[in-house]
Formats: structure tokens, C-alpha cells, sequence
């Protein structure tokens, strides 16, 4: 993607611009952007929560995702010991492919080895105020419960910063951009948004195409200035001005209508047909959240699944394992013996049936709980018996790709060239609109050319 030539000019001068020659937004791929931290091993929690949707969203076509091992993001938590980051990214990636991931479908890579999240991270953190930071909720958290880590860091405070480059690296100025997340993530992507509207506003100043027929349609102009909050009679000002031939000051408020996304979106819907002869191609794209629906899976002792909790099913673990595990599940309080009848809808196993046992055998638990007909024993080695089949392909990918770690490795190395050829192009476009040294060059070089070919003056 050639680098897009950024220039400032006053508002009366070369305002419209030639359309872009790339696609049309709604005819390219969505970007899709996601990942994880490289804590080892994963989770059937890892998988319903998160690697599900994404292996669905790798078989989409209409998507193009990026999913990466968030390295760097594991440092603003356990900076004093960096030992497990290399072989957990080993083990995390091995998981990936063993669930289903595939290379020649999605790109798959390491944070740390695309420079480019940490330039743009630089950039950003310049002019995120620091009030933006202090208010996430996560970072006040992490700061009154998490006792044995010094969290008082620069890194730790502006992860959110981190976290927005490392998604908006691969938006593109003519495609969506979307960062699947559960409900209690949605906060984080809507400050990597206005994060994006800052930068935007500051350097951005061409994300608006004008077709140059709109200053010659009167009726187009009109619905346009009604968008501003300008009075009437300067609307029919600006209006006969743009006629005789003057449109500065209306591409100035349109522009202004528009200086982020989100001011773009809010035009398209109240102002229908105006793609047709408006469009916006920002330098970084705003993300878009696409909320991920997972179904419930509690740990073994109904709490979140953890690892840390130690109440997880690995998606590595063993036959044996599994029924050891599942056999001392928690299920509902109020069947204390036998013979007491029971609450599938709170009982955790009853959640794990739903994910792995057939209807006929959820039926049977159901109503065997709600009847006492079956004790929970019977119940938990049902659920095991399914869970088992269910994790066994996967378990014998992860074993096969346990043999040949130089494979996984091979995969994110990649990937990860690949995404840094993305990386590379967006924040090709990023120096540019921050510090105009294309435009500088030209500048200085054409003088220059322009006196070597100069005629030599008479002796």
C-alpha cells in the first residue's frame, strides 16, 4: 500500500482530493484483531471464551484476522521474572493449532517481534492525557487487590495505550476493523477509540474525500450544512458562496463534522446516499467491538475457570485426569443426599454438559437431577465420559505438535513477518501525518533540481 502524501494547506486550497483508488470499505475483508498473554498452557475456559469464535471468524470469509501472543503485555505485570515468556509462547501457540487455528487461514504472531507496536505505542502515549489512563477501572483494581507485585509502573498504567496500537497496526484507511471481546472488555476498546479520534483530530486532516461534484449540487450542500449547528441564515450564506464558486469555509465545517469516526458514522446515518459522494479513510482506523457471546463454563469448584484457582480442565489433560477432576465438581448445594432432587440450571456440571454431552444425554441429566432419578456421581461420570471424546482430538493435535516444536515456532515466525508487512504500512502512514518528512524532502529536493537544470548564466 503506497504511503498516502499528507499535506497542509489553508482550507480555501486543494481541499478536494482525487478519490481513492482502493477498494470501496463494504467491498473489502474486515480486519479482525485479538490476543492473548502467554501464560502457558490453555484452558477449556480459553477455548469457549475466546478461540471458538475465533476459528469461526478464521473461516469467514469476509474476515482477515491477526491473532498474537501478547509478550510485551505480560511484562507490565511480571516484569521481575521473565523466565516462562519464551516456552509459554511456545505452549500457547501450540494450543492454538491444536484447537484449530490455522495458518494458511489467519496470521498468527508475537507481539515482540513486530517493532511497530512499540513505535506507535511511543507516539500514542504523547498524547493520551494521563486522566484517561487513571480512570479504567481494571487499573484501579489491579491496584487495591494485587498485593505482591509492585504495580506503580509507567507500563503497568499505560497498557491501555500498548493495547491500542497493538490493535489499530492492522486497521486499514478503506476497511473495518474489529476486536471480538466479552462484555467486560467493551470499555477497553472504547478508549482505544478515543485514543484513535485524538490522533485523528491532531494529524489526520485528509480522512474526508469530497467528491468534487457535491459543490455544484445545490441540494446536496443544503443537507450537509443542516448537519451543522450553524443558524440558518449563515447555512444560506455558505450556500450561495459555495455556488459562486467559493466552498472553503463549507468543506471547513464538513471536515469538522468529521475530524474522527465517530462524527463520520453519525453523518452516514442521518444522512443517507452521502457515501456516494463522501467517504472517509482515516490513517487509523477506530475499532469496532464484536461481542463474543460464550456460554457459561465454571471451574470445577463453580468459580471463574483459572488456572491460578487451580480448577481447570487443561486442554492437554489426560483421561485419567478429567474423571479425577470432574468427580469432586461442585454441583447444587441443595442436593445434599441422594434421594434430594436437584437444580441443573445452577449446577456446574449440568453448564459442561451443555458443552460437551448430546441433547438426549442433557435430557436425561436434567430430569434425572430434578427427579433425583440419577446421583451426581452418575451424573459427573456421564459428563467426563462426553468431555473426553471431546477434548481427545485436540489433545492428540497438541501431542503431535509437542514432537515438533520447531514447526510452531516456524508458524509464528510467519506470521509474524507477515504482520509486520502490515505494521510497516500503517505507521508508514502514522510518520508521515506526525511529522511530514516525505513532504519536507520533496520540498527541499525540487529546488534543487530545479537549479541543477537551471541554463548557465552568461561568463
Amino acid at each position: 500500500m503506497p504511503t498516502r502524501r499528507l499535506q497542509r494547506k489553508p482550507v480555501a486550497e486543494g481541499l478536494i482530493r482525487v478519490p481513492p483508488s482502493a477498494e470501496n470499505a463494504q467491498e473489502k475483508r474486515k480486519r479482525v484483531l485479538s490476543g492473548m498473554r502467554p501464560t502457558g498452557r490453555l484452558h477449556i475456559g480459553h477455548y469457549f471464551g475466546a478461540l471458538q469464535n475465533w476459528i469461526r471468524l478464521q473461516n469467514d470469509p469476509q474476515y482477515e484476522c491477526f491473532y498474537f501472543i501478547a509478550d510485551w503485555h505480560a511484562l507490565t505485570t511480571d516484569y521481575a521474572d521473565t523466565s516462562f515468556v519464551a516456552q509459554n509462547t511456545i505452549e500457547i501457540g501450540t494450543d492454538w493449532l491444536a484447537a484449530g487455528l490455522d495458518p494458511d487461514k489467519c496470521t498468527l504472531f508475537v507481539q515482540s517481534a513486530v517493532p511497530e507496536h512499540a513505535e506507535l505505542n511511543l507516539l500514542l502515549s504523547m498524547i493520551t492525557p494521563l486522566g484517561w489512563l487513571e480512570r479504567v477501572p481494571t487499573y484501579k483494581e489491579a491496584l487495591e487487590n494485587i498485593k505482591d507485585k509492585d504495580l506503580h509502573t509507567y507500563g503497568f498504567l499505560g497498557y491501555p495505550v500498548l493495547q491500542t496500537a497493538d490493535i489499530v497496526l492492522y486497521g486499514e484507511p478503506d476497511a473495518g476493523l474489529i476486536v471480538p471481546v466479552g462484555e467486560d472488555q467493551v470499555s477497553h476498546v472504547e478508549l482505544s477509540r478515543e485514543i484513535v479520534g485524538r490522533f485523528t483530530s491532531l494529524y489526520d486532516r485528509e480522512a474526508l474525500w469530497i467528491d468534487p461534484s457535491v459543490v455544484s449540487d445545490a441540494a446536496k450542500v443544503k443537507a450537509l450544512l443542516a448537519e451543522t449547528i450553524l443558524p440558518e441564515a449563515d447555512q444560506t450564506r455558505i450556500l450561495r458562496s459555495v455556488l459562486s464558486g467559493d466552498p472553503s469555509e463549507f468543506i471547513g465545517y464538513l471536515r469538522k463534522l468529521t475530524e474522527d469516526e465517530t462524527g463520520w458514522e453519525d453523518l452516514c446515518s442521518r444522512v443517507p446516499g452521502c457515501t456516494t459522494y463522501l467517504s472517509y479513510r482515516p490513517i487509523l482506523r477506530h475499532p469496532h467491538v464484536m461481542l463474543t457471546h460464550t456460554p457459561r463454563i465454571p471451574g470445577l469448584d463453580g468459580r471463574k475457570m483459572s488456572k491460578s484457582y487451580g480448577n481447570a480442565i487443561m486442554l492437554s489433560e489426560s483421561d485419567d485426569d478429567i474423571r479425577k477432576k470432574t468427580k469432586v465438581m461442585v454441583t447444587d448445594p441443595a442436593r445434599k443426599r441422594r434421594q434430594d432432587p436437584g437444580n441443573p440450571n445452577i449446577c456446574p456440571v449440568f453448564d459442561w454438559h451443555k458443552l460437551f454431552s448430546p441433547k438426549d444425554v442433557q435430557d436425561w441429566s436434567a430430569h434425572g437431577c430434578r427427579t433425583a432419578g440419577i446421583g451426581c456421581i452418575e451424573c459427573k461420570k456421564a459428563m467426563a465420559d462426553n468431555l473426553i471424546k471431546w477434548i481427545e482430538p485436540v489433545r492428540q493435535r497438541r501431542q503431535d505438535y509437542e514432537q515438533q516444536p520447531q514447526q510452531v515456532l516456524e508458524y509464528l515466525d510467519t506470521g509474524s513477518k507477515r504482520a509486520r508487512m502490515v505494521a510497516q504500512q500503517t505507521m508508514d502512514r502514522v510518520r508521515e501525518a506526525v511529522f511530514h518528512w516525505d513532504e519536507k524532502r520533496s520540498e527541499i529536493r525540487g529546488p534543487r533540481r530545479e537549479a541543477k537544470n537551471a541554463p548557465a548564466g552568461r561568463g
